[in-house]
C-alpha cells in the first residue's frame, strides 16, 4: 500500500514539475510580449511627436498630410496602449499560475515528505517490535 501511493505521489510530482515548467515558460512569453508591446507604443509615440506640426511649414498640402499621419499614429498610439494593457493583464494571469503551479508542485512534496517519514517511523518500529535475539559467531572456545 506505502510503495503504490508512493508510486502515484513520485508519478503526481512529476507531473506537477512539468505543469509548473510550462507555466514558467508561459510566464516568461507574456513578459517579453509586454516588453515588446511597450517597445512598440513608444516608438509610435515618439513618431508622432515628430510628425508634429512645425512653425516652418506653410505648404498647405504639408500641413494636410502630417494632420493625416498625425492621426494615424495616434489612432494606432491608442490601440498599442489597449495592446499594452491587455499584454499586462496576460503577464499577472500568468505569474499568478505561476505561483498556483508552485504551490501545486510544494504541495506534492510536502506529501511526499510526510510519506517518507513515515515509511522511516515504520521501519523504527518495525525494528523496535523485532525479537532481540544475539547471534553466536563462534563456538565455545
Amino acid at each position: 500500500m506505502a510503495d503504490a501511493r508512493g508510486k502515484t505521489l513520485a508519478r503526481i510530482h512529476r507531473v506537477r514539475t512539468l505543469q509548473l515548467g510550462l507555466t514558467r515558460a508561459d510566464e516568461a512569453r507574456a513578459h517579453d510580449k509586454f516588453a515588446s508591446e511597450q517597445l512598440l507604443s513608444g516608438r509610435i509615440a515618439l513618431l508622432a511627436e515628430a510628425v508634429a506640426p512645425v512653425h516652418e511649414t506653410l505648404a498647405a498640402v504639408s500641413l494636410g498630410a502630417s494632420a493625416h499621419y498625425r492621426e494615424r499614429l495616434h489612432q494606432s498610439a491608442t490601440a498599442a496602449v489597449e495592446r499594452v494593457r491587455a499584454a499586462e493583464r496576460h503577464v499577472e494571469r500568468a505569474t499568478e499560475a505561476t505561483r498556483a503551479a508552485k504551490r501545486d508542485q510544494s504541495a506534492v512534496e510536502k506529501l511526499l515528505a510526510r510519506a517518507d517519514a513515515d515509511a522511516v517511523l515504520k521501519a523504527i518500529r518495525e525494528m523496535e517490535d523485532a525479537p532481540a535475539f544475539r547471534k553466536v559467531r563462534h563456538d565455545p572456545c
